[in-house]
């Protein structure tokens, strides 16, 4: 036989205990089909797990150690394999109870020994070709599903990627304003009733959200392409997108009444309303802005803050997130904005993980299994599924090696470890009621594994992952791992349900004995050694909180003209310079005093006060100037007290900064004192601020 007519063979998985039985079944069929064999149902779940897609039909007994074929019957529901793959149930039995028994739990056939080999090859034959058919039929279904979405999301994409195209933006912003939108639907309508949001409604939002900035076809490139800050006159121009866009849409002269086309209306002329009715076209507040506007307009605004344009780098995930919470993009549906919150780890790995085909295939699995529960497929369609499936299984193991990976189905109560992993604690890859079983819980507390066990149910399918730190006792020895867990859900957005879990531990031993020194590390600043401005706060507002009959000061100074350092000498040079400094500082002051790196040149200075305000100043300010190497080293300082009554944190700060601002103002190289006469003047140390 040829290599290619062998790959043509399919493959029948026989289960019993009887060798001679397994024999006989094989010598019957195997001139026509490679055979598979079990000894037992737990042998016989565990090569359907490995290998379900391969098997084109299980012959099973009924009476066997361990595990039952009725037992295995119930797996196999439970698991969602009986609508898959084909069971004939053969046995000696034959009690009709017994039979409508192996028939109610899902068997196709029901053969008696003793054996008759024609009978046994005609309906094993019969059998193949019925689910080989039925296979095919659902098949050419989904395919012709997935072939209309994929053209109906490619003449939108194609229109909405000659905008991106002509306004310099990445060709990625559809796709992400899509999947942060689709995103952020599902979860609002597993939030709340009000929108009526089904999953048709969801995905034509989804599609459409694609078209939001058409309008800016319309718009000169010079303006679009600006590196600047747009002037009113050239601001007021580019508001015009939105109403063209729409006014594009609203004049189509065939199909005009598609929901698709009054959708897509919608997020075109609207997607720049605020809920606070400071938006633009129209002016809309609150709920008379559709909520298809109010959705894309928090994802196109998220993908812009995380996006480089020509006028702005790219902020961070957590950046982006906070700026929009603190409505510094302007005003947003308080709902979207819980929704956002709860979204946002989800979110920013579902960014990372989705590709344009990801987008097709999510959607058709959905489609599909809609066909399915409405009548029109004859049998569920759980390939799309299960690809879905394990395109996250891969994803989040492709970065693991030597840890303890495994996979947990709720409904067969099993887990299942990685090769690596079972030979790693001495124990079977496949394992029945984990929960109650004395093999785990002597590696693992029956405390811990409850831990474990609530942490899992209380996720929910938009925020999946869970972690912890716990110790398992190891070939006679304790050890410390980290335990990361993906639960794995399924189902409609109405009705998802919790099936499994994919996770790890691996081992942190080394990572604690490190934890020590790495705290220290992380609470300096790398390049002077002082304090980071982070852990210098923390340790700074405990005194405040502790302080008695002390009064303290707080002093922020940065050095004059530091950019010519770098300019004239080079960054090696100013960062010697930063160092210079950062001796000077810790040399001339008492241990007792914090010195911290706030960032770039500016550094601080927290001391207990003396009662000579002025002299200490002056002494802090004579310590930092001087020469390194002919460079002239002069710094602006600011001075804020804190009075015996108390002062927080912030405020006193901010009091020192406006300080600092103050001496600058003045000319530089000297330092003030804070007074009621420098409220409201600019912060030098304030962050910047966003932009719309």
């Amino acid at each position: 036989m040829s290599k290619k007519e062998d790959l043509k063979r399919k493959k029948i998985l026989v289960v019993d205990d009887s060798e001679m039985n397994r024999s006989i079944l094989a010598d019957m069929l195997g001139d026509e089909y490679d055979i598979l064999e079990a000894t037992n149902g737990i042998e016989a779940i565990a090569v359907i797990k490995e290998r379900e897609s391969e098997i084109a039909l299980m012959l099973l007994d009924i009476v066997m150690p361990q595990m039952d074929g009725f037992e295995v019957l119930s797996v196999m529901n439970k698991g969602g394999w009986i609508g898959n793959l084909p069971v004939i149930m053969i046995s000696a039995e034959t009690s009709s109870s017994l039979v409508r028994q192996a028939y109610d739990l899902g068997v196709t056939d029901y053969i008696s020994r003793p054996f008759d080999g024609k009978v046994v090859r005609r309906r094993v034959n019969n059998t193949i070709m019925l689910y080989t058919k039925q296979k095919m039929l659902q098949g050419m279904v989904a395919e012709q599903i997935l072939e209309k979405e994929r053209s109906s999301t490619l003449m939108v994409e194609i229109l909405s990627n000659i905008v991106e195209f002509r306004n310099g933006e990445s060709g990625l912003h559809v796709l992400h304003v899509r999947t942060i939108t689709e995103t952020l639907l599902k979860h609002l309508a597993a939030k709340t009733i009000k929108y009526d949001l089904n999953h048709t409604k969801i995905a034509m939002i989804s599609l459409a959200s694609a078209l939001h900035d058409i309008g800016k076809i319309s718009i000169d490139e010079k303006i679009l392409n600006k590196p600047g800050k747009l002037t009113n006159e050239e601001f007021e121009i580019m508001k015009t997108h939105a109403a063209i866009g729409g006014d594009m849409l609203k004049n189509i002269s065939h199909r005009r009444e598609e929901e698709l086309v009054k959708v897509a209306y919608e997020i075109c002329r609207w997607h720049h309303e605020r809920y606070n009715g400071r938006g633009y076209p129209d002016g809309l507040k609150g709920e008379e802005i559709p909520i298809s506007a109010q959705v894309v307009a928090m994802a196109d605004v998220y993908d812009a803050l995380t996006s480089e344009r020509v006028y702005k780098p790219a902020f961070s995930h957590e950046k982006a997130v906070e700026m929009i919470m603190n409505e510094e993009c302007g005003v947003f549906n308080p709902l979207l904005l819980e929704c956002l919150q709860d979204v946002k780890d989800y979110l920013k790995e579902e960014l990372e993980l989705k590709s344009n085909s990801d987008v097709a295939e999510s959607e058709v699995q959905s489609m599909t299994e809609e066909l399915i529960a409405k009548g029109d497929v004859s049998a569920s369609d759980r390939t799309l599924r299960l690809l879905e499936q394990e395109r996250i299984k891969y994803q989040f193991f492709a970065s693991m090696s030597k840890e303890i990976q495994f996979e947990y189905n709720m409904d067969t109560d099993m887990v299942t470890l990685s090769e690596w992993g079972a030979d790693y604690l001495g124990i079977s890859e496949l394992i029945m009621h984990p929960f109650g079983d004395e093999k785990v819980t002597d590696i693992l507390e029956k405390d811990k594994m409850q831990e474990i066990r609530d942490k899992v149910r209380s996720t929910i399918y938009t925020d999946p992952v869970v972690s912890g730190v716990y110790r398992l006792h190891v070939n006679g020895e304790d050890r410390w791992h980290r335990l990361t867990v993906r639960t794995m859900w399924e189902g409609t957005e109405e009705d998802m349900h919790y099936i499994g879990a994919i996770g790890k531990f691996a081992n942190v031993d080394e990572d604690y004995k490190r934890m020590n020194s790495l705290e220290k590390e992380a609470a300096h600043d790398t390049l002077t050694h002082l304090l980071n401005h982070m852990n210098a706060r923390k340790i700074i507002e405990s005194i405040l909180a502790e302080r008695r009959d002390h009064t303290y000061s707080l002093i922020l100074f940065d050095l004059d003209h530091f950019k010519d350092a770098n300019d004239q000498y080079g960054h090696l040079f100013g960062d010697n310079v930063l160092k210079h400094v950062a001796k000077k500082l810790t040399d001339n002051l008492r241990r007792s005093d914090i010195i911290a790196r706030v960032g770039g040149d500016e550094f601080m200075i927290f001391v207990e006060c003396n009662g000579n305000y002025e002299a200490q100043a002056e002494r802090m300010f004579q310590i930092v100037i001087g020469e390194y190497e002919n460079f002239k080293i002069g710094v602006s300082m600011g001075v804020a007290l804190v009075p015996k009554d108390g002062e927080d944190y912030e405020s006193l700060f901010h009091a020192a900064d406006q300080a600092l601002y103050a001496s600058k103002r003045d000319g530089r190289n000297q330092y003030k004192f804070y007074d009621d006469t420098m409220k409201g003047t600019l912060s030098v140390l304030s962050p910047m601020d966003g932009e719309e």
